[in-house]
């Protein structure tokens, strides 16, 4: 049954997920944690969205903007890495917290969508942004919606971001894997739930095409906007016992 809750699951939250620009793994996360614990989130995620993004990068490979990808590679790499490394030897809870409110925030920063841009980004941009959102994906499990602001503000809507995203985060996401492997801290069995979500999540991606190609631009926008601030709810409420 966990299996199927798992597939079932990550069916839903890819179609999500690739309408409001990422953050799969974040609406798996509530399920993760009752299924397998808290500890477990991160890697289940991971392998999750691994097999989701092989699909999902075959689905959208034309709109890549290899410009980007290959400024925000690097850095999602050395992130991934060095967030993995520290995740096996800390808990770090309360960046959730902190994040969830940066999340929150953007819906007053674009005016529920309504605003294109609230700052000019160049491509090196991608390099630290990326840094720091793989140490933080590499500690905490999701942290799709992140970096939407970034795409955002360079322009870089629907296909694009969503083939842009997944090119960066295929090796990102290799990367933690294997950290997290090479420290102990992926389980078969966690293997085989991350591998039951990510087969759900693999299945959904040509329907999300399909659903994303009839949207507009400013529909786009609103529907990132609002994501974002759901999954930064989301956060805040998964660490409610260390605010009250």
């Amino acid at each position: 049954m966990a299996y199927l809750l798992l597939a079932v699951s990550g069916f839903v939250a890819w179609i999500v997920s690739t309408i409001g620009g990422g953050g799969g793994a974040m609406l798996l996360v509530p399920l993760i944690g009752f299924i397998a614990g808290a500890r477990a989130v991160a890697p289940v995620a991971a392998i999750a969205t691994l097999i989701a993004g092989s699909g999902r990068i075959i689905v959208f490979r034309k709109g890549i903007e290899w410009g980007v990808v290959a400024w925000a590679l690097p850095g999602a790499l050395i992130g991934a890495v060095l967030g993995a490394a520290v995740f096996t030897h800390t808990s770090v809870e309360w960046l959730q917290i902190v994040v969830g409110l940066f999340l929150v925030s953007t819906v007053f920063q674009y005016r529920f969508g309504a605003k294109r841009r609230t700052f000019t980004v160049s491509r090196w941009w991608f390099f630290p942004t990326q840094l720091l959102v793989g140490f933080l994906s590499g500690l905490i499990g999701a942290m799709g919606p992140v970096v939407n602001t970034l795409y955002l503000n360079a322009g870089i809507t629907k296909e694009r971001m969503v083939g842009t995203k997944t090119a960066v985060s295929l090796p990102m996401h290799l990367a933690k894997i294997g950290t997290y492997t090479a420290l102990g801290a992926l389980t078969g069995k966690l293997l085989l739930f991350g591998i039951a979500a990510g087969a759900g999540a693999l299945a959904s991606n040509w329907l999300a095409k399909r659903i994303l190609a009839r949207m507009s631009e400013r529909n786009f926008r609103g529907f990132i906007v609002g994501f974002m601030a759901v999954s930064g709810l989301v956060m805040i409420w998964q660490q409610r016992d260390l605010i009250w």
